[in-house]
């Protein structure tokens, strides 16, 4: 558990945060300038607050030193000693459980050379993994892949799952990439201007539609829990199991009978009264309208559940009015197989 009070004033800028959260991997999302690192450097002891208090699974550490709070941090340019070999840069973490985070990470193969020889993905791997022999009460990442492509985002982002879902150190994740933040975290707080606007479980803040304005028209959206059932070799496929339907995307995703999540972009939503027929699109699905949000400009967004599981639709105001949909309608949600990329899906 992480409890977050604090407020520090600058010149032009004051952050005025306060969040309750589980153990888990908590995002902290919001655009450049929101607050995100100055957060973080906080709960780090790099800025002290003005007022407020952190503490951390019991452990108030508000005004502990830097080296005696016992955090593990990761920054966006990984920070690796160059003078260092990749064996030495992790002994300078420490070594708690050496070899296990080495095979984890997939370390051996670079343990005896320098930072300069390595890839974007290979000195992010190894700056997680230095930060993570140190045996850190919680692990701090500032938006560690924000410098590498999307290839080497790919590459990573598994390890990632593997250490939130086999190590178990809570991480708070700081990010502006929602497809990021889908595939890893289990709470997000969203900041604005030194803010929270929204926090809450992921699933619950994205799918909602009063979340669209702070989250932005391109990342609100729904995560789903999925289960991996079969791949079409011929189409290049995957269906997955949902506990609202079927969905069949595109690409070998994941194996059979793997658990999966899937983001899925309100924007890439349709919605229909009656059930289509002879269309292009593969997934339909039979959903309930739970909330309207009236934006200011020219969208809807529009809450939905088909069987338990929540979706989010956003759709112009011409298309709300001639549909005549109301809490309680009934609909049928049209997902493109194509809208759901690779990146959206992840363990």
């Amino acid at each position: 558990m992480i409890s977050v009070q604090i407020k520090k004033a600058f010149a032009d800028f004051t952050l005025d945060v306060a969040f309750d959260a589980p153990a888990g991997v908590i995002a902290v999302f919001g655009r450049s300038g929101s607050g995100k690192t100055t957060l973080i450097n906080a709960i780090a002891g790099l800025v002290t607050p003005d007022a407020g208090r952190i503490v951390i699974a019991d452990r108030d550490l508000t005004h502990v030193p830097i080296h005696q709070r016992g955090l593990g941090y990761v920054f966006q340019d990984a920070r690796l000693f160059p003078h260092m070999t990749v064996a030495q840069n992790l002994a300078y973490g420490g070594d708690h459980e050496r070899a296990r985070l080495i095979d984890m990470l997939g370390l051996g193969d670079l343990l005896p050379r320098y930072p300069k020889a390595l890839s974007g993905g290979e000195k992010s791997r190894v700056a997680l993994g230095r930060a993570l022999m140190s045996d850190p009460a919680m692990l701090l990442l500032d938006e560690p892949l924000a410098a590498l492509d999307g290839p080497r985002k790919a590459e990573i982002l598994p390890y990632l799952e593997r250490l939130r879902d086999e190590v178990e150190v809570p991480m708070i994740y700081v990010s502006h990439d929602m497809s990021e933040v889908a595939r890893l975290a289990n709470t997000i707080v969203v900041l604005d201007q030194g803010r929270v606007v929204r926090a809450g479980g992921l699933g619950d803040v994205l799918s909602h539609p009063a979340s669209v304005p702070m989250l932005g028209e391109r990342d609100a959206g729904a995560v789903l829990l999925a289960t991996v059932m079969e791949h079409d070799h011929e189409d290049a496929l995957t269906a997955l199991e949902f506990e609202g339907g079927r969905l069949i995307l595109p690409g070998h995703i994941g194996q059979i009978g793997q658990n999966m999540r899937v983001r899925i972009p309100a924007q890439d939503v349709i919605l229909a009264r009656v059930a289509p027929s002879q269309i292009s699109a593969r997934n339909v699905l039979p959903v309930t309208v739970t909330a309207i949000e009236i934006g200011q400009g020219p969208g809807v967004a529009v809450g939905l559940m088909a069987g338990e599981t929540a979706l989010l639709a956003r759709i112009t105001k011409a298309s709300y009015r001639q549909m005549e949909l109301d809490v309680g309608s009934e609909a049928y949600a049209i997902i493109k197989a194509t809208a759901v990329g690779p990146h959206e899906a992840g363990q």
